[in-house]
C-alpha cells in the first residue's frame, strides 16, 4: 500500500483526496504555488512544498517540480486529480520512470484516449457507436469547410487534445465556419498546446450520458453507472446527477456494457469516465448513444457516483494503484437512490458569467447534513489564476424529486460576499419546470436565457428583512450608529409607525411596510449598520444610508473596460473605426477562456489603449467608443425620416 501520497493539484480537489488518504492511513504532501502559499489545501496536508509563481504554466503544469517535491519529501505515489497534467502521458510515464507509484491509467492508455480522432476510431474498432464527423488529418481551412458543408449543419467543431469545454464551438452555418475555427484553434493551442480539430454532426436534442469504469490491473473492468451531465453552460458542466433521469434497464445495460467495452480497448486501469452524447428526440435509446470521449482521469462529478454506490472512487483508486484488485464485483455493485451535485462558482451571471476574484468574506451554507466538497473557506482568496470554484454542493436522497428539493435547499440559503456567485443561478435551473421533469437537453440553460439569470439588484422582500434585522440589532444593542435616527418611531411588537430608509449598492430605497417576522431568506450581519441577506442563493449587503459623501466612481459610458486581469488575444478595430452595437472590438484571455469584448453603442473608436499580446488589469480603460452624432448638414434620422 502507499505510504506517503503527493498530490499534484490544488483546491477542492487536493482536499478531497487528502480526506480519503488521511482516512487509509496515507501521509500526504501537498505542493503550492506563490498564489496558494495560505490555501486550504496546503494548511490539510501533513506537508507542503512551495512550486513556484502564480500562473499554472510556472507552477502546477512543471512536472520536474512536482517530481522532485515528491522525492524531497519521501513520498513514493503522486495523484494528479483532475486537469492540470492529470492526463499527460508524458508526465505520467516520467512518474514512474522516477520510480513513483502512478495514481492513474498506464500512460499507453492515456495516449490513446487523449486525440479525440484516434479515440473514435479505437472506439469504431471496438464496437462503440460513434457519432458522424471528420476525423481527417488534413486541417486545411478548406477541407475542412467542405466536411462540414458534407456533414450538414449544424456541426461542431471539437479540439483533438480537448477536454472541459475549451476548444469547442458549434457552428450553425458556413458564412460563420472559418472564424468559430481560428477561435476554436486559437483557444486549443493555448489550452492543450495542439491546435488539431475533428467535426461532429450537431445533435439536436442532445443529452450528456456519461459512464464511471474502473479497471485493475488483474484485467477486470466494471461500470458504477451513469451520471447525467447535460446541464452545462458553454460546455461546462453546471448540474450533474446519477443515475440519468428517463433511463430505462435495457437502455443502461447497453450504455453500460459499451461503457466497459471501451475501456477494455484500451488495457484501462483506475478511474475513467466514457462520455456519450444522446439524440433524446424520442427519450433515450440505446441506438441513439454515441460516444464522444474518454476522460482518463477522475471527474469532477464523481460524488454523485459515489454517493448513489457506496463506493469512495479515491480510495478505489489508491488500491488498484497500489496494485490491489478492484475491490467490488460487478454484480455487487448497485443503484441506491438519487444525487444531484451543483458546482458553485465564483462568477457573476448577471455580467455574462465573468470570473469574480477577491476574498470570501462571507461564505456560509445553511447549517444542514448536505456534502460539500471544497478547497475554500470563509476568508480564503478566490485567485485570477486558476478555476474559479468555490465548491460542489452534493446531496443524495432516496429518489430524484426528493434530491431535488434538497438541492434547492442547500442553494437557497448559501452566501457568498463580496465575490459573486452563481448560486442564485443555479438556483433558478434546479427550480425550473424542464429540469424537475427531467425535459431537459444541453441547450438547456441556452434556451432559457435570461430567466435563469437573477436580478442584479434586491427586491422588497430582501429589503424588508435587511430593514427588521437593522431594527432588531439596534433594539438590541440601543448602538446610536450612523444614520440611527432615521430608526425612530419603530417599536419591535406593534406595528411601524414611519417608513425606513436603506441602501445597497450606492441605491436608497424606501421601505415603506417592514415585516414582523423573517421570511425564507437567509441574514446574518455584515457590520454594524449593515446586514448581509440571501435569497435563493443571491446574496445582498443592505444598510442604513450613508451621508459621509462617500460616491463611487463609474467609467463613462464608451469606456471599454477589462473586467478582470488577462491578456488581449485580439484586436479587431482601430483608432477612428465607426462600429455599431454589439460589435466585436477585442478579445481577452481570461481564466482559459476567452471573453469578446462589444461596443456598446453606434460609434467611433476614438482611443485604443492595447494591442494583441498586452498584459491587462481589472478595471482598465482598454478602448473607448463616443457615440455617433451628425455631422455638420446632416439631419438626423427621426419618425418619418
Amino acid at each position: 500500500m502507499i505510504q506517503k501520497l503527493l498530490i499534484a493539484n490544488r483546491g477542492e480537489i487536493a482536499c478531497r483526496i487528502i480526506r480519503t488518504a488521511r482516512q487509509m492511513g496515507i501521509a500526504t504532501v501537498a505542493v503550492y504555488s506563490d498564489a496558494d502559499a495560505k490555501a486550504l489545501h496546503v494548511r490539510q496536508a501533513d506537508e507542503a512544498v512551495h512550486i513556484g509563481p502564480s500562473p499554472a504554466a510556472e507552477s502546477y503544469l512543471v512536472g520536474e517540480k512536482i517530481i522532485a517535491a515528491a522525492k524531497e519529501t519521501g513520498a513514493d505515489a503522486i495523484h494528479p486529480g483532475y486537469g492540470f497534467l492529470s492526463e499527460n502521458a508524458g508526465f505520467a510515464q516520467a512518474v514512474i520512470d522516477a520510480g513513483l507509484i502512478w495514481v492513474g491509467p498506464k500512460p499507453a492508455s492515456i495516449d490513446a484516449m487523449g486525440l479525440k480522432d484516434a479515440a473514435k476510431e479505437r472506439m469504431i474498432a471496438a464496437g462503440v457507436p460513434v457519432t458522424p464527423g471528420y476525423l481527417g488529418e488534413d486541417q486545411s481551412v478548406e477541407r475542412l469547410t467542405a466536411e462540414a458543408e458534407k456533414i450538414g449543419y449544424p456541426v461542431l467543431i471539437k479540439a483533438v487534445a480537448g477536454g472541459g469545454g475549451k476548444g469547442m464551438r458549434k457552428v450553425d452555418d458556413v458564412a460563420q465556419f472559418e472564424e468559430m475555427l481560428q477561435s476554436c484553434r486559437r483557444e486549443a493551442t493555448a489550452s492543450f498546446g495542439n491546435d488539431q480539430v475533428l467535426l461532429e454532426k450537431w445533435i439536436t436534442s442532445p443529452r450528456h450520458i456519461e459512464v464511471q469504469v474502473f479497471g485493475d490491473s488483474h484485467g477486470n473492468v466494471v461500470h458504477l453507472f451513469e451520471r447525467d451531465c447535460s446541464l452545462q453552460r458553454r460546455h461546462q458542466k453546471v448540474i450533474e446527477e446519477a443515475p440519468a433521469p428517463g433511463m430505462d434497464e435495457a437502455t443502461r445495460e447497453a450504455i453500460c456494457a459499451a461503457a466497459v467495452r471501451a475501456a477494455k480497448a484500451v488495457d484501462y486501469e483506475g478511474a475513467g469516465t466514457i462520455e456519450f452524447i444522446a439524440d433524446a428526440s424520442e427519450g433515450l435509446r440505446a441506438d441513439r448513444i454515441f460516444f464522444m470521449e474518454m476522460n482518463t482521469r477522475l471527474q469532477v462529478e464523481h460524488p454523485v457516483t459515489e454517493e448513489i454506490t457506496g463506493v469512495d472512487l479515491v480510495e478505489w483508486q489508491l488500491r488498484v494503484a497500489s496494485g490491489e484488485p478492484i475491490p467490488l464485483k460487478q454484480e455487487e455493485l448497485s443503484i441506491n437512490g438519487h444525487a444531484i451535485e451543483a458546482r458553485l462558482y465564483a462568477e457573476d451571471p448577471a455580467k455574462g458569467f465573468l470570473p469574480s476574484t477577491g476574498r470570501l468574506e462571507r461564505y456560509a451554507l445553511p447549517d444542514t447534513e448536505y456534502r460539500v466538497d471544497s478547497g475554500v473557506e470563509e476568508n480564503s482568496v478566490i485567485s485570477p489564476f486558476y478555476d474559479p470554484m468555490i465548491a460542489k454542493i452534493i446531496v443524495h436522497e432516496s429518489n430524484r424529486d426528493a434530491a431535488i428539493t434538497s438541492i434547492l435547499d442547500a442553494l437557497e440559503g448559501t452566501a457568498v460576499w463580496p465575490v459573486k456567485s452563481n448560486a442564485g443561478f443555479l438556483y433558478r435551473a434546479a427550480a425550473s419546470e424542464a429540469f424537475q421533469l427531467g425535459d431537459f437537453t444541453t441547450a438547456f440553460i441556452a434556451d432559457h436565457g435570461d430567466s435563469l439569470i437573477p436580478a442584479g439588484e434586491p427586491d422588497m422582500e430582501v429589503l424588508g428583512q435587511a430593514a427588521r434585522h437593522l431594527i432588531q440589532s439596534y433594539s438590541d444593542t440601543r448602538h446610536h450608529s450612523r444614520g440611527s435616527e432615521l430608526l425612530e418611531g419603530f417599536r419591535l411588537n406593534s406595528a411601524p409607525k414611519r417608513s425606513l430608509l436603506v441602501q445597497s449598492d450606492g441605491q436608497t430605497v424606501e421601505v415603506k411596510k417592514v415585516p414582523d417576522f423573517g421570511g425564507s431568506t437567509y441574514s446574518s450581519a455584515a457590520s454594524p449598520d449593515a446586514v448581509l441577506v440571501t435569497k435563493d442563493g443571491q446574496s445582498f449587503v443592505v444598510g442604513l444610508p450613508r451621508y459621509d459623501g462617500d460616491h463611487r466612481h463609474h467609467a463613462h459610458d464608451g469606456d471599454i473596460v477589462a473586467p478582470m486581469p488577462g491578456k488581449v488575444i485580439a484586436v479587431d478595430v482601430a483608432e477612428g473605426d465607426r462600429v455599431t452595437a454589439g460589435q466585436r472590438l477585442l478579445v481577452l484571455e481570461a481564466m482559459k477562456m476567452e471573453h469578446a469584448l462589444t461596443a456598446p453603442f453606434d460609434g467611433t473608436v476614438t482611443s485604443l489603449a492595447v494591442s494583441a499580446g498586452s498584459q491587462v488589469q481589472v478595471e482598465a480603460v482598454l478602448a473607448v467608443v463616443e457615440a455617433n452624432h451628425p455631422r455638420n448638414g446632416e439631419v438626423a434620422d427621426a419618425e418619418g425620416g
